[in-house]
């Protein structure tokens, strides 16, 4: 499999992993998250596992627990570390968090594995199960560097049993942090379903079958139904523009098993839409691969509003289908586009409709921006720099 990356990667990038594997003969690594689709995490472990195995490194994936409420919980942990003092952290949540903590310490089996993948707040407190020799490494996809700090206070007693921690950007890192941080921002993968070059047959055939028109501009939007995706200023940004262009709104988007809201989100964002029939609201199954990557292809302009972004991968994914992206200036997203090169980033629905106005109007701008884009993940946000940066820090920590 990894021969089909050669016209993507240099031969030094490839020769580079394979020597890495090497040293790292004989090691076992696991995996931990919350749900096995939907979001960026699942995403890339449905990839970077296989990918590991064939490089000759044992690599498994578990998937923990948890009921309605046990996911309720973890989510408003999510947004008290994106966004402290919308709500707060009760007694009774904190007793349902341990209670579902310590049925998935009988259920996922972290014994036999050297080395220990945790992904986010989730299954962070599956930290007790460590073992004497083993390097466990917390994976922080979000932002923690202002969080609500009686949930950070909650937290930090599992952070700190951890041998390393990684985040996305620096400045993602909680200051006093006591164990390792590295920083790796995530990727996506060119062969993926999602991202694999596709038949103009297929992208139009996608295009017809929501009933949008592929002869008139489309801007994008495709993210999880999550208020802090900001879909709702996406449609009011959109009804700015479509005064003077006549443009059509996609909101492209599913539910994540692990996130409680995304149905409420869902309604909030049709009502929202009302009665207007050039915004399409898509609720996808997760494996809607090929149809997001069609979507994304025949998109003019892709947008991604977020009001606060781990990394957001939706915006890779467009630039390495050659899109410009009008992207908020927050988190992650701000690494992946370079203003007035590969795109713009915004600081309001405004802006937002401004720049989406300018784009729509030049269309040799957007072609050298996408042109730009394109280069920019090549170089930066593949799979296989992904896995390097992994093997690296796996290796400065079992030789530590």
């Amino acid at each position: 499999m990894f021969e089909e990356y050669a016209k993507y990667i240099d031969e030094g990038t490839l020769n580079e992993l394979k020597q890495l594997a090497k040293e790292l003969k004989g090691v076992r690594i696991l995996h931990v998250n919350s749900t096995k689709h939907g979001g960026g995490v699942a995403e890339i472990l449905h990839r970077m596992v296989p990918l590991m195995n064939e490089l000759g490194i044992e690599t498994h994936w578990e998937v923990i627990r948890g009921n309605v409420e046990f996911f309720k919980v973890t989510k408003k942990i999510h947004n008290l570390l994106h966004m402290p003092g919308r709500e707060t952290l009760s007694h009774q949540d904190v007793i349902t968090y341990m209670r579902q903590t310590y049925e998935n310490v009988s259920h996922i089996d972290t014994d036999y594995y050297d080395v220990v993948f945790i992904h986010d707040p989730q299954p962070l407190g599956l930290i007790v199960k460590k073992k004497q020799g083993q390097r466990w490494i917390w994976r922080c996809h979000i932002d923690i560097s202002t969080p609500d700090e009686e949930v950070w206070k909650f937290l930090e007693m599992f952070v700190n049993g951890y041998d390393g921690s990684i985040f996305h950007i620096p400045e993602f890192v909680r200051e006093g942090v006591q164990i390792p941080a590295f920083i790796i921002p995530p990727s996506i993968d060119p062969i993926h379903d999602k991202n694999r070059e596709l038949d103009e047959g297929f992208i139009k055939s996608t295009l017809e079958r929501f009933g949008i028109d592929p002869e008139r501009p489309i801007v994008l939007q495709v993210s999880r139904f999550d208020r802090l995706k900001d879909p709702i200023g996406v449609i009011e940004a959109y009804r700015m523009v479509k005064r003077r262009y006549d443009c059509q709104l996609v909101l492209a988007g599913s539910f994540a098993d692990d996130d409680p809201e995304g149905a409420e989100v869902y309604r909030e964002v049709m009502e929202a839409k009302g009665d207007d029939q050039d915004i399409f609201v898509l609720n996808l199954p997760p494996d809607s691969h090929r149809e997001i990557n069609a979507l994304q292809r025949s998109a003019t302009v892709v947008v991604q509003k977020s009001i606060r972004e781990g990394f957001g991968l939706v915006v890779s994914e467009a630039m390495w289908k050659y899109k410009p992206v009008i992207g908020s200036n927050i988190g992650g997203i701000r690494r992946q586009i370079i203003n007035g090169v590969t795109g713009y980033l915004v600081n309001s629905i405004e802006g937002t409709a401004f720049r989406v106005k300018q784009l729509l109007a030049n269309p040799k701008d957007r072609e050298e921006m996408g042109r730009n884009a394109h280069e920019r993940v090549r170089h930066s946000f593949l799979i296989t720099r992904h896995i390097k940066d992994y093997l690296l820090v796996v290796y400065k920590l079992l030789k530590s």
